[in-house]
């Protein structure tokens, strides 16, 4: 009999990502795989561009907002319908489990799947739950935790801390490839800026206005997000991009010191590839400052350096990673003693032996 597994997860990469690092292991071993995602989510994109044979079904989705909106009457009404079109694929798909990465689209596939009484896992990739977890965490069969210190806040019958799952090919990337991908030489040490799936203005603008300044010390890859890339500023030195896909292992492989925000995943991919980081965490101001404690914690294990969007500055900026850069044996001998991670391989292996447990 086929084995049968359903996926969820959307709303910005982070949220795909560790679903992309294991849906590989789960063809490999002849399972039929489907995704649930929405219908304009990033999740769409990344699963129909890489997994062209995976089946992608969509749901009506809403979403948990924490501010006043007129869209906030509208969502539970989006929910419910989003309930009804999951329970509808999962009648029909029959999952031997689910396994939800969060974001808003998962909360409808998590709800239709208790009812229906099949076995659900979901992984947490932040210090703490997002809403959209806080609300599906009690319906789950396991929980698994990127931090440990997130696994001793939950239900302990539930909760499995195993740090981060990592995509096989984070580490096959080729330095000389990214960085003559980008026309760079070996003459300056290079400088990877990315401020996740969707851009950050704060951190785009510092790079841009400041670049002059910066090419005299680095040569500079700008994942910029959509839109974003300024082609009148292209030159020799900086290579700006609005999003990458098979390229971005070896631009990862060629950085020498990476400034990034502090989503999760991305940050244990460069603490899995001992990339010296300077985290600027998106401000308690616009999130629920999640970034603002994964940062913490790394900054606490001497993983990395920190700066606040709202101490944000050239002068400050260009100081910090010029120390970074000047000290990065010694953040490199740190991130060598920790192995916080699963493979795609070992996380696949794991599912099946607690999710068999469950059923």
């Amino acid at each position: 009999m086929t084995k049968k597994i359903v996926f969820t997860g959307g709303g910005s990469a982070g949220h795909v990502s560790v679903n992309a690092a294991i849906i590989p292991e789960f063809l490999k071993n002849d399972w039929d795989v489907t995704y649930i995602g929405s219908k304009k989510g990033i999740e769409k994109n990344i699963i129909e561009t890489e997994f062209p044979e995976v089946r992608y079904e969509t749901i009506s989705v809403g979403k948990f907002r924490r501010y006043l909106s007129v869209e906030n009457m509208k969502d539970p009404f989006r929910v419910i319908k989003g309930i009804f079109d999951a329970r509808k694929i999962l009648k029909k798909t029959k999952p031997d489990f689910i396994f939800s990465k969060g974001g808003f689209v998962s909360v409808p596939v998590v709800l239709a799947g208790r009812m229906l009484r099949i076995p659900i896992a979901i992984h947490e990739s932040d210090y703490t739950p997002g809403l959209a977890n806080k609300i599906a965490m009690p319906l789950a069969s396991k929980i698994f935790t990127t931090f440990q210190e997130t696994e001793k806040e939950l239900p302990k019958e539930k909760a499995m801390y195993l740090g981060a799952v990592l995509r096989d090919g984070i580490f096959t990337g080729n330095a000389s490839a990214g960085k003559a991908f980008c026309g760079f030489t070996n003459n300056k040490p290079v400088l990877l800026v990315m401020g996740g799936s969707l851009g950050a203005v704060k951190i785009n603008n510092l790079i841009t206005d400041n670049l002059d300044a910066l090419l005299k010390e680095y040569q500079i890859i700008h994942i910029c997000g959509k839109g974003n890339v300024k082609s009148e500023l292209k030159q020799r030195g900086y290579a700006p991009f609005e999003f990458v896909h098979e390229e971005l292992f070896d631009l990862l492989a060629a950085a020498d010191v990476v400034v990034s925000r502090a989503g999760s995943n991305s940050i244990f991919e460069f603490l899995g590839l001992q990339k010296p980081m300077l985290l600027i965490p998106l401000s308690a101001n616009a999130s629920r400052g999640d970034q603002i404690l994964n940062a913490s914690s790394f900054e606490k294990q001497g993983f990395c350096k920190v700066l606040q969007e709202e101490e944000l500055n050239d002068r400050i900026f260009n100081a910090t990673l010029a120390d970074l850069l000047k000290k990065s044996d010694e953040y490199q001998e740190k991130m060598r003693q920790k192995r916080p991670f699963k493979t795609a391989a070992e996380m696949y292996e794991l599912l099946l032996k607690v999710m068999a447990a469950k059923k």
